[in-house]
């Protein structure tokens, strides 16, 4: 998009604080780029490390499976998940603070002795597949978020301050040129002058 403007002082000075905006926001811009890629890549590997683990947890379990099903799985239920927001770089990201998980009364008597560890595997589960899920959220967020800076930041650097500053130029060329063609003229006058003085005299 090429940028408008008139050969004036007013848009030269418009400009000029135009430009000074720009170059003031820019090594915020990168900062923020800079935070929001760190992020990015602590919350992949989060969610890389979460997957290592569920998958871990599970392959550990691959000897138990004919007992689970003997489990009830109507006796443990996630009741609620507490959320709360906090502000990376600027961009509210949630974080997972609670689990709250429902368990059913059962009889320890009718039901196998193992059912306490096995809910207490279910919950561990649950917990890992949900921290996943949240990490998985925030990488999205937080990349998002850098893309969006980094647009920012490339069109400051390589689009708005170069026209900015292509435009002030040419206008102050185009100001230079007319003060001195007004000089110019002026001198041609005054000599006119002088020279009908001399004549008349």
């Amino acid at each position: 998009m090429a940028l408008k403007f008139q050969y004036n002082k007013t848009a030269l000075h418009n400009l000029n604080k135009q430009l000074k905006i720009r170059l003031k926001a820019l090594p915020t811009l990168k900062n923020k780029e800079a935070a929001l890629r760190l992020e990015v890549k602590k919350a992949k590997k989060k969610t890389t490390d979460l997957e290592q683990k569920l998958k871990e947890l599970l392959i550990s379990e691959e000897h138990s499976v004919q007992l689970w099903n003997e489990f009830l799985p109507e006796l443990i239920t996630i009741n609620n998940v507490k959320i709360s927001t906090k502000k990376i770089a600027g961009v509210s990201i949630p974080l997972m603070d609670e689990i709250i998980f429902d368990e059913e009364k059962y009889s320890l008597f009718s039901n196998p002795d193992w059912f306490p560890a096995g809910i207490s595997l279910v919950k561990k589960l649950g917990r890992i597949a949900l921290e996943r899920e949240f990490y998985a959220r925030k990488t999205d967020l937080l990349d998002r978020a850098r893309k969006k800076t980094t647009q920012k930041v490339n069109l400051y650097e390589k689009v708005q301050i170069p026209g900015y500053e292509g435009a002030i130029r040419k206008i102050k060329r185009f100001l230079e040129d007319e003060e001195n063609l007004s000089k110019s003229a002026q001198k041609i006058v005054k000599k006119r002058q002088q020279r009908q003085k001399v004549k008349i005299a």
